[in-house]
């Protein structure tokens, strides 16, 4: 007889991990210069290992590993955010870097007007920068960068303690990052957790822009499930290229046994599930797309939208209350949503005019979307939280 597996209870993740990796390849992030050789480490897919691949300088291994150090110094490398903004968290990953991952790990942020001129392309396995390079960055001054993560220990790369969180506390804007490593190793992916930070002084008050895109400050502050895919994957680049990279609940337990529906063909259900965004700034909404692209047979069978105007208080109030409390209005009424597809609505769907801070997308009964996006027109308004640190949202 098979022995059943001990269920080991996960430790508590932090806060920071509800927000999006501003330094994942997915949204643009980049090694931009490399002390020694290494492979691309900002990936959105998890590490793997693979037993038999070998490269004729050694072992393949899915991350960053630098040659065993025999010179003075310490191992860096400069990347380039994707999404530049405010950094809450860090997960130095070390997944399967057993033997030889980096003891020890200090990280620096820069805001630079411009990027570098240079960059990393193709397979970095086996080479080392040159000597030009090492010129070229030095103009940057990464060593005098502010510190984000002082010089911290790292645990191997066993699957019950490879996630190396980190919090951070740096109130300043951040486009590059300098990872040190003390004094060489391995480190499988470097995911820094934060929130976009758009100049929106450059942006028209009669342009419509996406409010809530990752890329100009949205962010996920709540929701109810996230089993199979988080609500920050919506607010993403571009389509989503699976359904991994979408927002997908588990099935609700309390739907009825026979369902039924309504004279608009909507499901009558007991349950739903939701996700609450701050937009990036505060703005009238007067278009939305809801688009379960992936999503085939687990879509939702309709969705609406709530929203409201908070300040930085009553938001904290409304998260340590779980969202049972707050100013909700209808924005979007009910709608029947159809699998993988593309979901349009206008000012004749819409039923508010006014400008909003936050919204609540809530799906029936359960199931996934791909992307949300809220196309709207900029608006000041004095009590918004836009534009100013907050303090992070604890993870619903």
């Amino acid at each position: 007889m098979a022995e059943r597996r001990e269920v080991v209870k996960a430790a508590v993740e932090p806060d920071f991990l509800q927000f999006n990796d501003l330094a994942c390849e997915a949204v643009g992030g980049k090694v931009s210069h490399c002390e020694d050789f290494t492979v691309m480490f900002v990936q959105r897919e998890p590490p793997q290992f693979i037993a038999s691949a070998f490269t004729e300088f050694g072992k393949w291994m899915d991350g960053w590993e630098t040659r065993r150090k025999r010179t003075p110094g310490q191992d860096w490398c400069i990347m380039q955010l994707g999404v530049p903004g405010l950094i809450y968290g860090f997960d130095v990953d070390t997944s399967f870097f057993t033997g030889n991952h980096s003891p020890y790990v200090s990280i620096q942020g820069g805001c630079l007007d411009k990027p570098p001129t240079f960059t990393l392309e193709g397979d970095r396995t086996g080479m080392a920068a040159s000597d030009s390079q090492l010129a070229a960055v030095a103009k940057l001054g990464s060593e005098a960068w502010p510190e984000l993560v002082g010089v911290s220990q790292l645990n191997p790369g066993y699957s019950d303690c490879c996630h190396n969180y980190f919090k951070v506390n740096f109130t300043h804007r951040v486009t590059h990052l300098r990872l040190n490593m003390y004094p060489d190793g391995g480190i499988a992916r470097l995911r820094a957790y934060g929130v976009g930070q758009r100049d929106w002084s450059s942006v028209s008050p009669h342009q419509d822009v996406d409010l809530v895109a990752l890329a100009n400050g949205g962010v996920c502050i709540g929701y109810t499930n996230a089993h199979f895919g988080h609500p920050r994957n919506m607010i993403g680049l571009g389509r989503a290229v699976n359904m991994a990279d979408g927002w997908e609940t588990a099935r609700r337990l309390d739907r009825p046994k026979h369902l039924k529906v309504d004279q608009q063909g909507i499901l009558q259900v007991p349950g739903w599930e939701w996700a609450v965004f701050r937009l990036g700034h505060p703005g009238v909404i007067s278009r939305i797309e809801v688009d379960t692209n992936h999503f085939k047979g687990n879509f939702p069978d309709s969705c609406s939208i709530e929203a409201c105007s908070l300040t930085p208080e009553e938001e904290a109030e409304c998260i340590r209350t779980r969202w049972k409390s707050g100013k909700w209005e209808v924005l979007l009424p009910p709608q029947k949503l159809r699998p993988h597809h593309r979901h349009l609505y206008g000012e004749a769907e819409l039923t508010l005019s006014r400008p909003v801070t936050h919204v609540r997308l809530i799906i029936s009964p359960d199931g996934g979307v791909s992307r949300l996006r809220l196309w709207g027109r900029p608006a000041a308004i004095a009590a918004a939280p836009a534009a100013s640190r907050q303090k992070p949202a604890s993870k619903l």
